[in-house]
């Protein structure tokens, strides 16, 4: 099952959510056996194993994921230095499960399906990615990749409740996210949603 998605957070103040721009996109890929009811084929159980991947982009944000705080800072750089790119990209190795209906268990590719489940997660990689450093007027200072990488803060489980509908190999989705974001007392309690395209024969 791979999945292409369209990211978001809830949650967040007003001066986070002001500088959250651009096109935030996230991919997962599972691998998932599907056990159908022997008294009704047209429901099954799905489950498997597979990775998650989630990337939020900023404008003239900075997000210190290596801070010895106990809270995550996410600082505003409107009239200082920034990057013209810059993200906060998280990855998790996930267990999905999923109820499923198939309407032609015979047929599944030209079968209606519909799907509700949930998926437990631990973090793998957390890490911000900045393109090309910029003067407070957008000139181009010098062009490079910064990348900081750490977990520290971020919730190092996740639970997420998912749900798809669709025809065939193709289907809608949706996947929220139950617990928080960050860690207790890091931030504010945020939490990630992703809408998206799903392609799977199951």
């Amino acid at each position: 099952m791979i999945q292409f998605s369209s990211d978001h957070w809830t949650g967040m103040t007003d001066s986070i959510s002001s500088h959250q721009k651009g096109f935030s996109r996230g991919f997962n890929a599972y691998f998932m056996l599907d056990k159908p009811f022997k008294s009704s084929p047209k429901f099954s159980i799905g489950f498997g194993l597979g990775v998650s991947t989630s990337n939020i982009f900023f404008k003239r944000e900075n997000i210190d994921l290596k801070t010895a705080s106990t809270l995550l800072p996410f600082t505003a750089v409107d009239s200082t230095n920034h990057f013209k790119k810059y993200k906060l990209a998280t990855t998790f190795i996930e267990i999905p499960l999923e109820l499923r209906f198939t309407s032609k268990p015979l047929e599944p590719n030209k079968s209606f399906k519909f799907a509700l489940g949930a998926k437990v997660g631990a973090v793998v990689n957390t890490h911000t990615k900045g393109k090309v450093l910029q003067d407070k007027n957008n000139s181009t200072i010098v062009s490079y990749i910064q990348k900081e990488n750490s977990n520290r803060l971020i919730n190092g489980t996740r639970f997420t409740g998912t749900a798809r509908v669709g025809y065939g190999i193709i289907s809608l989705f949706g996947n929220y996210q139950l617990n928080n974001i960050l860690k207790d007392g890091a931030g504010p309690a945020m939490h990630l949603y992703q809408i998206g395209l799903t392609l799977s024969g199951l």
